[in-house]
């Protein structure tokens, strides 16, 4: 096993080696945050940002930036899910 001290010498391994829950709290945090943003991102066909907010990890940061001031901005427009329904021949 790799000795923590050696790979950080402010001790920033050893730190999360004693507190598992951080770690645990932390990827929960991540998850939330990046499962929303990915998930509105794809909703409105944003691609770059879907493809940005994959890719990059901020700790949540940049999906909150999406979500609270680009995705505010923008909509799913029902009439699009009506259409999609006549297409289909299914009624409801």
């Amino acid at each position: 096993m790799i000795d923590p001290t050696v790979l950080s010498s402010t001790g920033d391994l050893q730190f999360l080696a004693k507190h598992p829950l951080v770690i645990a709290l932390l990827i929960l945090w991540i998850l939330a945050w990046k499962g929303w943003a990915l998930w509105r991102a794809a909703r409105l066909s944003h691609k770059w940002w879907f493809a940005i907010l994959l890719i990059a990890n901020t700790l949540g940061l940049l999906e909150m930036i999406y979500l609270y001031f680009v995705a505010k901005k923008y909509t799913v427009e029902a009439q699009e899910v009506a259409e999609v329904v006549e297409v289909s021949g299914e009624k409801k």
